[in-house]
């Protein structure tokens, strides 16, 4: 099975997008802490990618508040289990790590849904920004915490942004592709 790949623009700098047919497995921030490099045989096709990137753009314009995308995570069952808690985390709304991991029925598992948390592969769309500590303390995220930050801003209304570039830059990154 081929997987594809591309690059798009976000508030906060590049993202890489990776997946295939079975789903979306990666959504990396390129400036932060743990960038992602494309492997050698994963095919660059932005086309791939079109419905994820119009998703975005209207996610961060303030005018999307559920993705509607096949998602494929990857990791234990254990890992699974929290990222599908964390995906039901409603837009504008938190959570705490301790309310994760009671959900997912090992209350004393609070440090195994943040390192779960923290290596989330498809951050926004499973969002994990909205997972904050039991006193409402932002804690770490992998595209850094001002970016955790901006992004619950951004669900509380308090801010937009024009993210007409987003879709802009994958026509022409899709064109060029061929």
């Amino acid at each position: 099975m081929t997987t594809h790949y591309c690059y798009t623009d976000s508030p906060f700098g590049k993202l890489l997008l990776v997946g295939d047919f079975q789903g979306l497995s990666h959504v990396n921030f390129q400036d932060g802490s743990a960038p992602m490099l494309p492997e050698a045989e994963w095919r660059k096709d932005a086309a791939f990618f079109v419905n994820a990137i119009v998703q975005l753009k209207e996610y961060f314009a303030g005018e999307r508040v559920r993705f509607s995308l096949r998602l494929n995570p990857k990791g234990s069952d254990f890992q699974r289990q929290v990222l599908e808690v964390v995906s039901r985390i409603p837009y504008g709304e938190t959570s705490s790590y301790a309310d994760i991991a009671r959900m997912v029925g090992k209350p004393k598992a609070t440090r195994a849904v943040g390192t779960c948390n923290r290596t989330n592969p498809i951050p926004i769309m499973i969002p994990c920004h909205r997972v904050v500590g039991s006193n409402g303390k932002l804690t770490g995220f992998s595209g850094g915490v001002e970016f955790k930050q901006w992004l619950l801003d951004l669900e509380a209304g308090k801010h937009e942004v024009e993210a007409d570039t987003l879709v802009d830059d994958l026509i022409v990154e899709a064109e060029a592709e061929g």
